[in-house]
């Protein structure tokens, strides 16, 4: 499983980030987290508003930090 954080690095982007990390810990799950602080490539995927997480190339969050059930439910 691949979870892409898309963000400038901002507070909020490193925030979610974090929390996927910890929850992908917490789960067991094996995924490879990275951080994409490419401009061009937010715009090539649509992404208006950051923090935006993927999840194997599927958008789902955008503009906001998701909660530790949020993830859950991503990675299951």
């Amino acid at each position: 499983m691949k979870i892409e954080v898309l963000g400038a690095g901002c507070a909020r982007c490193k925030k979610v980030e974090e929390q996927i990390r910890k929850t992908v810990a917490k789960l067991g799950v094996p995924a490879e987290v990275v951080h994409v602080n490419d401009f061009k490539e937010f715009a090539q995927r649509g992404v208006m508003m950051t923090p935006a997480v993927f999840v194997d190339g599927v958008k789902k969050s955008e503009g906001q930090i998701p909660n530790e059930a949020q993830i859950t439910s991503w990675l299951r």
